[in-house]
């Protein structure tokens, strides 16, 4: 991805997802990344642009929500990490502590996960949105302990003050069976 800016919405209907879709892709210049249905008859919509266009694409949306907004963010300066770990289509091998963040939503864990990444030089290995978690997302991550604990504290932050964390760990040595689980 070279757009370095993302925005979400977060919408409880799946109607009015395809409609804010629609609306946000009309609004300016940015690209679809996600579109989809997710656990919970929920709908989220992912677009990348410049901050600009981002921005516009998700006032837009958000306006065209009709009362079905869950939630709505921008980053302006996304860590790369964040989008590979969404689109994670090959293993990672695990190397250290093992941290994990999970949130009752989709869109504050994708802000936790970039604050996660930005904090601390961790490898984020896994992004997991709503499917088949009843609405849940999580994140997971690697590197060395005291680096795994600082991201995990400043995700588990931002995702506390919103009211919206489930847990968040840090698993200094995990037992190998664990990571074979996650990845």
């Amino acid at each position: 991805m070279s757009e370095k800016s993302i925005g979400m919405i977060e919408l409880s209907s799946v109607a009015a997802g395809f409609q804010v879709a629609d609306t946000m892709l009309k609004a300016g210049n940015v690209r679809l990344y996600l579109s989809r249905s997710i656990c919970s008859g929920k709908y989220m919509v992912l677009i990348a642009g410049d901050a600009s266009a981002v921005e516009s694409a998700v006032a837009a949306g958000a306006e065209a929500a009709n009362g079905c907004l869950i939630d709505r963010f921008v980053i302006a300066s996304i860590h790369p990490d964040v989008i590979t770990a969404l689109g994670r289509t090959s293993v990672v091998p695990p190397d250290g502590a093992l941290g994990v963040i999970e949130s009752f939503n989709v869109a504050t864990l994708l802000q936790a996960a970039d604050a996660a990444a930005k904090r601390a030089p961790v490898q984020l290995l896994e992004i997991r949105l709503a499917m088949a978690l009843g609405g849940k997302a999580f994140v997971t991550m690697t590197g060395d302990v005291a680096s795994v604990q600082d991201a995990v504290a400043a995700g588990r932050k931002i995702i506390a003050d919103a009211g919206m964390l489930v847990n968040a760990v840090v698993i200094s040595r995990p037992h190998p069976d664990v990571y074979r689980e996650i990845v």
